[in-house]
């Protein structure tokens, strides 16, 4: 009782230093401070530059598209089905929906204008904050979640690994291609991350209850 109170109030203050974190950002980019955060930082990536890191971060940026992230997504469904994992397919259909619904509508409120210097793709849509960003970082780390309470000790830390390298490659790809600002970036993963602590502490806090209801049983 006493860990998952722990647990409880670990992802409390976590969502509260997110959702900080994510006003922070919006503040900043309405008063237009936060060019000093994003200038840098464009100005490293794009400094870059070069034919086949560009073909590199265009693999990575469909990665993260909506096909890519479907199909990830169908193909994950798929197997939990197969598993019969059902609290686990809930969970993921929960984060996964519920993160493109929350971009959709972060989108729409802030209506910020994608950068347009040095852009090598064409892409239309508001800019904050990056729906590339936000999925990714929901899918890898939900995957991340779901294998690391299936899998087998030795194996999850190369998940945990494999995850957060392909959410920072695709984070990395949206600057590098000129579609997103840095604080876009910094807003998907705040705002994503704090969805996804809410999504997985509600489902501990569910199959922590389940299992102590049937060791009561038995």
């Amino acid at each position: 009782m006493r860990e998952l109170s722990g647990r409880l109030i670990t992802a409390l203050v976590s969502c509260l230093v997110l959702a900080a974190v994510f006003g922070y950002v919006a503040s900043s980019i309405g008063n237009g401070s936060i060019v000093q955060f994003d200038t840098p930082i464009i100005n490293f990536v794009q400094g870059a530059e070069a034919p086949w890191l560009t073909n590199v971060m265009k693999l990575f940026t469909f990665i993260g598209s909506t096909k890519a992230v479907l199909a990830i997504s169908l193909i994950t469904l798929g197997l939990l089905l197969y598993f019969r994992q059902k609290a686990q397919t809930i969970l993921f259909l929960i984060v996964i929906s519920g993160t493109a619904a929350l971009n959709l509508v972060l989108k729409l409120f802030f209506q910020r204008a994608r950068p347009d210097l040095n852009r090598l793709i064409e892409i239309s849509g508001y800019s904050f904050p990056s729906g590339h960003t936000m999925m990714a970082t929901s899918l890898y780390i939900i995957l991340a979640f779901i294998l690391w309470r299936n899998a087998k000790n030795s194996g999850r830390i190369l998940y945990v690994i494999a995850s957060f390298s392909m959410i920072f490659m695709i984070c990395v790809s949206r600057i590098y291609l000129g579609v997103h600002y840095p604080s876009d970036i910094a807003g998907g993963i705040s705002a994503s991350t704090f969805w996804l602590l809410l999504a997985t502490s509600v489902y501990t806090i569910y199959m922590n209850k389940k299992q102590a209801g049937s060791h009561s049983v038995r």
